[in-house]
């Protein structure tokens, strides 16, 4: 199974549209949310990312669409090689895809045996098994901690070092096994859950390329264009909310001498939106999203 999308319709319509514009997907996946930019457009254009080379078959064969396969966080130097200065809207579903979990090669999931790999882009040298066999125990404990949102993040890491000095931890049963001696009783897969993100977030700096991205997609859109982000966790959430707010990441408010906030977006809804009852008993992964959604002013 591929990626459902998630939050289609409240995302698409968030976008306002224009048929004319020019729009991003920065996570292509299944290709679902890019159908439902396309259905909007006529004579404008989308441009999709994704940095999964799986993602690639799912290209749409339209003249109105090109897709790059490479990391969002490149966004404006591949549109100017495309001739794309100046966009109208852009789309971003973090995470990752139900084809990604569901593959035990690839090595996201806490449900199944394979290797600990957890690389979005396939072709980059770093794993989830370098991280964890070869990280020093302050790293470790930082990403746990930070990523992960770990409690008992320092012992954790003590029982993974213990574990590797014997023999290299090299699949995801061996660092499940790990992780479920420290997880408190009662809340074992949500323990395995935080630590399997920790791992991952790290694999694929994937808040330093949200952060990125999200600072040049600002660059990019024009006046009155519109920026809707899809998130799964409160790391992410927090960074695109500060974002939006401010303009910043840290959700430190910046004023002009004459005490008008200074920011280049504004947030379309108060608070964000997340999926009805209906969406989440329909496709239960979805229960942890959250869309936000702000203009350029």
């Amino acid at each position: 199974m591929y990626h459902i999308p998630v939050l289609l319709n409240e995302s698409i319509t968030g976008l306002n549209i224009r048929p004319e514009g020019t729009y991003v997907d920065v996570t292509f996946g299944s290709g679902k949310h890019s159908e439902g930019i396309l259905e909007k457009l006529i004579s404008g254009r989308l441009i999709a990312f994704d940095r999964d080379k799986d993602s690639e078959a799912n290209a749409i064969k339209d003249p109105r669409f090109i897709f790059i396969r490479q990391d969002y966080r490149y966004l404006k130097n591949f549109l100017a090689f495309h001739g794309i200065n100046l966009i109208d809207g852009l789309l971003a579903d973090l995470g990752i895809s139900s084809h990604q979990i569901d593959d035990p090669e690839r090595g996201f999931s806490t449900r199944f045996e394979g290797k600990l790999d957890m690389r979005m882009d396939q072709g980059q040298e770093k794993d989830a098994t370098e991280i964890v066999n070869n990280y020093p125990e302050e790293d470790l404990v930082r990403i746990f901690r930070d990523y992960g949102e770990v409690e008992n993040a320092r012992h954790l890491v003590r029982e993974i070092i213990k574990a590797r000095s014997v023999k290299a931890i090299d699949t995801t049963g061996e660092f499940r096994y790990i992780a479920a001696k420290c997880a408190p009783r009662g809340k074992e897969n949500q323990y395995l859950a935080k630590a399997f993100q920790a791992v991952r977030i790290e694999v694929n700096d994937e808040l330093g390329a949200l952060k990125e991205m999200l600072t040049e997609s600002c660059d990019l859109l024009r006046q009155g264009g519109r920026i809707a982000v899809i998130s799964y966790h409160s790391l992410e959430d927090r960074i695109v909310k500060n974002f939006f707010k401010t303009g910043n990441f840290e959700g430190i408010l910046v004023k002009d001498f004459f005490g008008r906030q200074i920011t280049p977006l504004k947030p379309v809804t108060r608070k964000a939106i997340i999926p009805t009852d209906v969406e989440i008993g329909a496709n239960p992964r979805s229960r942890s999203a959250k869309l936000r959604i702000a203009e350029k002013l």
